[in-house]
Formats: structure tokens, sequence, C-alpha cells
């Protein structure tokens, strides 16, 4: 399997022994890593007893046109070189991968999960892989997957007889790929540990109620305050509110992971959603995706049905920022390379927090600041309009007083599990809502149908009206404003947002001023 972004193309390996000088010759467009494997795939040969042909070898991996990477074609290089001296015969439905150690020793690879899947989607069943790399390769469900620690493991199950292997120090075990057994559906599911609580949060009922009204709606958030206000503590939370992953999204979040991995073997499925806080010194390709040949997934990717997080946003780079953009409208994300381009999903939760200033005490009257002005117009001029006028809902975090941690110890506080049933229960009512349409969160409902079939009363629209004709709000925020109202009307368990919903939409969407 090939992989390109998360869509996977089967690959024929082919080989052929013919005359000439001795040579290995590998066709297909190999990366360098994958034209290594000539000498990994002819020592292993030699060391098991079953050395490659003296004659000239050449192998052609199909598709040619299509570049291929990594070393997960090492075992069926292997087999077929083997086949074309007549050593075995190996069945046409079965996909083989893994990386060989000179010894012939099966090493797990990165991306099995989404190369597996992608073979499913191909009408293939059948699966032969690294010990490691079983686990990951049943997460796929409906599957015929066994793993092999050794190749003369894996020579023996396609019928080579043992005596003449040479098997090294470890138990060999016999048995026939026909009678793998099929998964009963079941997966692995990953069991959170114990994650921080929205109840350890002092005081900050607005921020609170912003952070359940942006989970329940799938919103993107930013926050200001001076610094210890409890910015991060809340970003934070916001996954331990948020419902967990459907079997799809589950599927789609472990693949991405999967790729990212660097060959560690995954387990578990991702049944919560991700949480990515990437450092504000991360270049554009850690955040986007990239690297040599076809680039791999960034922070972007990683957050898909999650929560990425950027502290101290302003201190990100320009460039970075921006490229935010793109993904935040449409959900996926296409990074272009000379080799092609790999399109990943990126649909996540933008939560931003930035200080107010430089030196973080321009909050309340500010006589504390010591930032002059045009240092402090620089410092947000970082963050360009056209991503904050991106973001939902905009939150001012004060500092709490003594007086209001004293009160809050004695209000009983709200844990993550309540507000997790509550914004459950509005994704629900959304989901119903828009099920023909394909769309599951308000957060993704095109404007025209919240102008259209969904508009809201002209009535109950008066305030945003009046801030579109003031020239406070653009028309991107006008839908965005129509979106969060519509999360209020569900969070409320009403039909249709009323006037009230429209003016709390607006102050969240106005509530903190740059």
């Amino acid at each position: 399997m090939s992989l390109v972004g998360l869509e996977g193309y089967v690959i024929e390996v082919q080989a052929d022994v013919g005359g000439g000088l001795p040579a290995f010759v590998l066709l297909g467009l190999p990366d360098a890593s994958l034209t290594e494997s000539r000498d990994r795939v002819r020592s292993a040969a030699r060391n098991i007893g079953l050395p490659l042909s003296p004659r000239r070898l050449t192998v052609n991996l199909m598709p040619a046109a299509l570049p291929k990477r990594g070393t997960a074609f090492d075992v069926p290089i292997l087999l077929s070189a083997l086949m074309a001296d007549n050593v075995l015969t190996v069945p046409p439905d079965i996909v083989f991968l893994g990386e060989l150690t000179l010894d012939g020793f099966l090493r797990p690879v990165p991306g099995v999960l989404p190369a597996v899947v992608a073979a499913q989607a191909s009408g293939i069943r059948k699966f032969a892989v690294p010990a490691e790399n079983l686990a990951e390769a049943q997460l796929a469900g409906d599957v015929d997957v066994r793993g092999f620690q050794h190749v003369c493991e894996l020579l023996i199950a396609l019928g080579v007889e043992p005596q003449g292997l040479t098997f090294p120090n470890v138990s060999v075990r016999e048995h026939s790929l026909d009678s793998v057994a099929g998964t009963d559906g079941t997966v692995a599911v990953d069991e959170s540990s114990v994650a921080p609580d929205l109840a350890d949060v002092d005081g900050q009922a607005h921020a609170k109620f912003a952070l359940q009204v942006a989970a329940a709606g799938a919103h993107h958030l930013m926050m200001v305050g001076a610094p210890g206000s409890g910015k991060t503590m809340i970003a934070e939370r916001l996954p331990t509110i948020l419902p967990d992953l459907g079997l799809a999204e589950s599927l789609e979040s472990t693949s991405i992971h999967s790729l990212s991995m660097g060959g560690k073997p995954i387990q578990k499925l991702i049944t919560r959603p991700p949480f990515v806080s990437p450092h504000h010194s991360a270049s554009m390709a850690a955040m986007v995706g990239g690297g040599s040949g076809i680039p791999r997934p960034g922070a972007i990717s990683k957050a898909h049905r999650g929560v990425l997080f950027l502290d101290e946003a302003p201190e990100f780079q320009t460039k970075t920022l921006d490229a935010l953009r793109q993904p935040l409208e449409q959900g996926k994300l296409t990074i272009h390379r000379a080799t092609g381009a790999a399109e990943y999903p990126a649909r996540f939760q933008l939560v931003l927090a930035a200080n107010p200033c430089p030196c973080g005490l321009f909050s309340g009257t500010g006589s504390d600041c010591t930032c002059r002005p045009d240092a402090r117009r620089r410092y947000f001029a970082r963050l360009s309009g056209p991503l904050l006028d991106r973001i939902d809902i905009r939150v001012d975090v004060q500092p709490q007083t003594r007086a209001q941690q004293m009160v809050g110890a004695r209000t009983e506080r709200i844990t993550s599990a309540q507000t997790r049933e509550r914004v459950q229960t509005a994704r629900l009512a959304q989901a119903e809502r828009w099920a023909s349409l394909g769309i599951s969160t308000n957060a993704e409902v095109p404007g025209s149908l919240l102008r259209g079939a969904f508009a809201v009363g002209s009535r109950q629209r008066r305030p945003l009206d009046r801030a579109s004709d003031q020239g406070k709000i653009s028309g991107r925020g006008y839908d965005r404003v129509l979106r969060i109202a519509w999360t209020l009307c569900d969070l409320d368990g009403t039909t249709s947002p009323d006037e009230d919903h429209i003016h709390q939409a607006l102050t969240l969407r106005q509530g903190m001023t740059l």
C-alpha cells in the first residue's frame, strides 16, 4: 500500500530474474529509504537460507508513475523476488506490509491503519503485518489479519518447508494464512487517564459559559487576559466537555496519528477529541505539515475532530497563523509539493489565548502596564483581521479577586461530566436538524442556509442588523453570530433563536475589543 495523505493505493510488486550482469534494479519511483530496501532484502534472504538469484533481478512497483516511500515494501519485495526464483507461490489477494532487518525480523511501520482502511475500500480483507502492528491493523474492524515476528514465520505460512530455512533464536510458529480468523468487529478503545476537570477553575463564570457554547456548537474561541487569569487552564478543559468521537471520526483521527508516530504502533482507537498545543516557535511545516517527498500531517491535522490550542498566539509567526485561514473555512488541508499533493482532514476547534499587551498588564484600568501604545498595536497586529474574523467567540478573562475566589469556594461547582451532558444534548439536536445536509454541528452550516430556509425572523434579528448597518460586523461575522445563536437555542432546548439569543450571540462575538 502506498499512502498519499490518507488516500491509499494498492501497489502490485512484480519481479523478474533475467540475463545480464548481476544486479538488483528497483523501478517505480522509490524514495531513498525504499531504494535502500535492495540491500535489506538481499541480506535478509541470505541470512534465512534463501539467497536471491545471482542473476539480474528487476523489481517493478505498479503503478510506476505513483511516487512511493517508506520501508513497508520490504516484505512484498522479498516475496516477489522469491516467487520469480520459483521458491514459493503467494496468493494474489493479500496485502503484505513490513520492514525487514538484515537477519529477517519484521519491524513495525507507520501508517498501517490508514493502509488497511484504504485496502478495505479496494475490496481486500487479508493482511500480513509485523506482530507489533497487529493490534493497530485490527482497529479497522472487519479484516483478516495476522502478525509475524520473523520472515521465516511468514514463509512457513506460505508453504515453504521449514527444513530449508535458517531459524533465528526465536520461537517460529507454524500456521497457514488460510486459517487467519477475522476479527469480530470489536476494537480496543483508548481509556483516558484522569483528565482535568472544569470544576478545578475558580470563578470565571463568563469564560466557562463561553467555553460551553464553543463546545456545543464547535465554535472557535479566543481568550484575552492578564497572565495567571486562567486562560490556559480553561482551554485545557475544553476536550473534557466535548462528546466522544464516533467510529468513523475515531478511525480518521487514529489514522492521522498513525502516520505521525514514526513507526511506533498504535494500540487503541482515539475515542476522545485530541488536544494539540504546539509551542509558539513552531514552524510553518510543523503547523501545516510537510517534509521531503509526500508531505506528512502537521499540528492542524493532528487536531482533527479535536482542539488546536495556540497559547501566546501573538508570539506565533504571522504567516503561520494566516495558514490557519483556509482549513478553518474548509475543514481540510491540501499540501502541494513537487512530488505530488496530499490532502488531510482538518476539522478542528481553534482556541487562541493572548495577553492584552507584551507585558500582560494592560487589563482593567491598565494603570500597571509599561508598554508603549505602538508596542501594544504591533503586538496584536500579528493576529490579522481575516484570521480574527474567523473566530466566533471572544472573551475577556479578568484575574479573580480574593473576594471572588472566596465566593466561588462556597458555590457548587459544575463538573466537566455535567457540562458534557448538556453539550451532548445540544449536539444531538444539531445532528437531527442538519442530518439531511450531512452536517453535525452548527459551526459547519452554510451561511446561505441560515439566511434562507432556516432564517431567523426580522424582529429577532434587529440587534444583529443594527450592528451590521453600523459596520461593526462583517458579512462573515453576521453568519457566525447566527450560528452561535442557534447553539444557544440548542443549549436552552428551544426550536429557534429568539431576540435574546441573537443579542447574547452578538455579545459573545464582540465581547472583547482589541
